[in-house]
């Protein structure tokens, strides 16, 4: 664990010496909705390979840069990718970036992904906001020695999903006439997509989507103390789908990034920090 505060450390001192701006809002973008970075009047756009002790993205539609700048009116870290667990990285790792995000002064989380749909209602396309999650993943970040000046030892995540930012999210939607879902996301590990018995199973626990990514981040955002706004792209409903690839993930998510980009970028314009 002194490691992890001094490798924090050491990012954040490679960050700041490439731009002044003192990011208010993080963005994580999930497979498929990196393009939101693109629209950040950067100061800085830093790879991931370039900060100390960073782990390189290494999945297609993860492009692996943090573009640092504003967004609607705020100051904002967009990271345009993300690291994963199936990626063979530690659960320390993959939530690497949160640490650094709040050591830089962020004090709420966009965290957007690619998932797909359990619950039947749910169609290809649809934005979901998430309320909860379930952790399937096997890992916990917050798993070993505890820092305390990295938060508490026993974390509450019983508020993971700030319920004032999801009700912000449904305002917007309204007000930009965009149809949106909520429900809980359930993570596992992956690479592979579920089989039906492991669906069935996550349906009858109460998901409504699936995917293999975000509940790590968000359960450091909750020691760390940051606000989070969850925003998952339901790629398919599993159970109305004969099978999914990777490609047509990607596909599905590029069709939502238009209500997507305007649902996100409005939110970071009306989020009150």
């Amino acid at each position: 664990m002194q490691n992890l505060r001094k490798n924090i450390d050491e990012a954040v001192a490679y960050i700041r010496s490439r731009t002044k701006v003192v990011p208010e809002v993080g963005l994580i973008l999930g497979s498929g909705l990196g393009d939101l970075a693109d629209e950040v009047k950067a100061d800085a756009i830093v790879p991931f390979h370039e900060i100390p002790h960073f782990p390189p993205s290494t999945v297609a539609g993860h492009a692996g840069e943090m573009h640092i700048g504003s967004l609607s009116g705020k100051s904002v870290l967009a990271m345009k990718g993300r690291i994963h667990y199936y990626e063979g990285y530690s659960m320390q790792d993959i939530t690497f970036p949160v640490r650094i995000m709040k050591a830089l002064g962020i004090r709420a989380l966009i965290v957007t992904n690619a998932c797909g749909g359990i619950s039947i209602e749910f169609n290809a396309g649809d934005l979901m906001i998430i309320t909860d999650h379930i952790n399937l993943m096997g890992g916990n970040p917050l798993y070993g020695l505890n820092e305390p000046e990295l938060g508490a030892r026993f974390v509450d995540c019983s508020n993971a999903y700030d319920k004032k930012l999801v009700e912000l999210a449904f305002e917007v939607g309204k007000k930009h006439g965009i149809p949106l879902r909520k429900g809980v996301y359930t993570a596992v590990s992956g690479p592979n997509y579920e089989t039906i018995a492991e669906i069935k199973y996550i349906e009858k626990i109460g998901g409504d989507a699936v995917g293999m990514s975000t509940v790590p981040e968000v359960i450091v955002c909750c020691q760390a103390g940051i606000r989070v706004l969850g925003i998952s792209c339901v790629t398919d409903v599993i159970m109305k789908s004969h099978g999914v690839s990777h490609e047509e993930v990607l596909e599905v998510a590029r069709l939502a990034k238009p209500r997507f980009m305007t649902l996100v970028k409005e939110c970071v314009r009306e989020m009150v920090l």
